[in-house]
Order: C-alpha cells, then structure tokens, then sequence
C-alpha cells in the first residue's frame, strides 16, 4: 500500500516544509491527527506495515460522549476543532477503556497482533490526515515571523540549552501543544532531544545549569526525583526527553514473538541503562530477587531485562542502581533464528500494579 496520500503540507503550524507521508518514518512522540480528527502519539520504533502503535492523546469533543472515562476540564483547540484529554492518560483501566470504545465505534483502530496474541490500539495510515514531527516543528516555528510570548520563550529556551550543551540546534525538537500551535498562557514547554548521546549530554548540561540558578527542577514525586526530567525556565514548566535517531533504530516489527508467563515482583541491579532513556525503556538487569508475594523462576526463565511501555519509568536508574520491579514476565522468541530469551513488561495495559521504583 502507496502511503503517500497527503497532500505536501502536512504540519500544521502555518506554512510547513515539504515532507510527505512516504518520506516520514515513524519516531516515538510523533504526533498525528486522524480524519475523525482524534490526536495520537507514535509510540516506540515498531510497526506492522500499514499501521502506527501509538496512544490516544486528545479526543475531539463530537465523540467525547463514546469515551467511558474521566475527563480534565480543561480544553484544547486546534483550529475549529474542540478537544478533550483523560484525566489519566497511562493507566491500565483507561486504555482497555479506549480499546473497547474503539472496537465498539471505530474498529479500524484496533489491531489484532499475532505476535503479542492479543489486541491493541494502532491506527491505519489511511487514516492519518495531518503529522507533526518535533524536529520540523521547532524549525517551523523558528521561522515563524509572528511569535507569541511561549514562542518565543520555547525557542530562547533550546537555543540556551543548545548554546550550553554544544548540541546542534538542529537536533532537537518541539512537543506538545506548541508544536500544534493548540497552545494557550497554561501550556508547558516540551522538549526533544534526539540521540543518546545529546540526551546525556543535556542531562549534564540542566544539572549545571540548574546548580547555577539558571532554572530549576521540578518533583512532584519520586519518579520526577529519579528522572530530572522536569523543571522551570522563567516561570514556565518544561520537560524534556529523548528520541531515537534513525541509526539508533535496530528493531523490527514481525522478528519477534512474545508470550505471557506470569506476573512476577522481585528487585535487581541495573547492568546497562544505555536503552532506558528512550521509549520502551529497556534496562538490562542482574541479580534477580524474587519478593516473597512472587513465586521463585527456574535459571532459563530469569529475564534478562525489564521492558517499560510506560513513559514515567523512563531513565529512572542508572547502571548499578538496584530498582523493584512488578510486570509480567515474557517469553521472548526470535522468530528467525528460533532462540529465545525472557523479559519482564511493565505496562501491559491489563494490570494496574506494574511499576519500577528505585530501591
């Protein structure tokens, strides 16, 4: 199937470059608009051919009635188009939530994976009408003749952070709502790093800058202690995480298949944080401990690593960090070659006590 169906302008903050659905690949935090005119999130680097995994973001307010769960009071609006968002975007009760609305009213949007063996959200290509990029959004709106005052503080704020960090301008990007121009005076600054090695360097570089009062973090709990990945620039609230270049893109969708054992709880040392920054955070662990709720796992069925689908949990630990962890343990199998390994997930979306927390 051609996907290069759209029109050349598909971002949608004024005039946009002349990138086109065949020329875009997929990133984690790629943001599309669907005909119905509901918002997604890409989510992760894997996907079957004609389709996205990615998470229901914002819900246009003609199919709100559709959607059994709580909602912000708060709205957003982007162009004509009135929108809502969960109160709670990441929990399991929310997302099976979604997916019997979507197999309900519009089952073109869920998927049935045949190498998970169950159900999920994912959105056909043919039904994407607009994306928007974070890297072309940030270049968009630099060129913006007309800026309003979170324009411009967004831009200052990346050109501080590039100035300081010595990462080219150029890698970075936008988020959220300024990145659809669906901004308002409440509205946060979100941040893009692209690559591994930026994102430690940007890490480095808010410390510092943080430590020299130039900002500073915001914790609201543990998880934002753990990640340092909030703060405030100016009085505005920002965020700031990474995304994957394309060279550091070595997964492919279809290579394996994966089977539920059962949930488990145990605690371990962290051994390479190199892949827990990005999203699904993957952290390779040792020194597997099963808690006295789990039961004990044979030598071939201790996993190897500890996989989160859910954003939060990204680069909480760092190599040597013991963490505990609660998820369901997977048999990994590559398809190709027949050998296997385990894993653990967190985040399956069918259980609400699946977490990773710093020892």
């Amino acid at each position: 199937m051609a996907i290069g169906f759209l029109t050349s302008q598909i971002f949608t903050l004024s005039r946009c470059s002349k990138t086109t659905l065949k020329q875009w690949v997929p990133a984690d935090g790629d943001t599309f608009i669907t005909k119905e005119g509901f918002i997604f999130n890409v989510f992760g680097y894997e996907h079957p051919k004609d389709r996205l995994f990615a998470f229901l973001k914002y819900i246009p307010s003609s199919f709100k009635s559709f959607f059994q769960v709580d909602f912000l009071e708060r709205t957003w609006n982007l162009g004509r188009l009135k929108l809502f968002r969960a109160e709670k975007l990441y929990t399991a009760q929310n997302y099976q939530s979604f997916l019997e609305t979507f197999r309900k009213n519009f089952p073109n949007f869920v998927y049935f994976c045949p190498f998970r063996g169950k159900e999920v959200i994912s959105a056909p290509l043919s039904s994407v009408k607009r994306v928007y990029v974070p890297r072309e959004c940030l270049k968009l709106l630099a060129k913006r003749k007309r800026k309003d005052s979170l324009q411009r503080l967004t831009l200052d704020f990346i050109s501080l952070l590039s100035s300081e960090s010595s990462i080219p301008f150029e890698d970075f990007g936008v988020h959220g709502s300024v990145a659809l121009n669906m901004h308002t005076a409440k509205s946060d600054i979100d941040v893009v790093v692209y690559g591994s090695r930026n994102f430690r360097k940007l890490e480095r570089t808010i410390q510092k800058l943080a430590e020299a009062g130039g900002l500073s973090y915001i914790f609201n709990n543990r998880l934002d202690a753990a990640r340092k990945f909030k703060g405030r620039f100016k009085g505005k609230i920002f965020m700031y995480n990474a995304v994957r270049k394309p060279e550091e893109i070595s997964s492919k969708y279809g290579v394996y298949r994966f089977k539920p054992i059962k949930p488990v709880r145990f605690s371990c040392t962290v051994e390479d944080d190199s892949e827990a920054i990005f999203r699904p955070a993957i952290y390779k662990i040792e020194d597997y401990k099963p808690s006295s709720l789990s039961s004990s796992l044979s030598k071939e069925e201790t996993p190897e690593t500890v996989v989160s689908m859910i954003g939060c949990y990204r680069n909480i630990a760092k190599k040597g960090d013991e963490i505990g962890v609660s998820g369901m343990l997977e048999r990994v199998e590559n398809i190709e070659t027949g050998e296997s390994h385990y894993q653990v997930v967190v985040g399956t979306g069918v259980n609400e006590e699946e977490y990773i927390w710093l020892v």
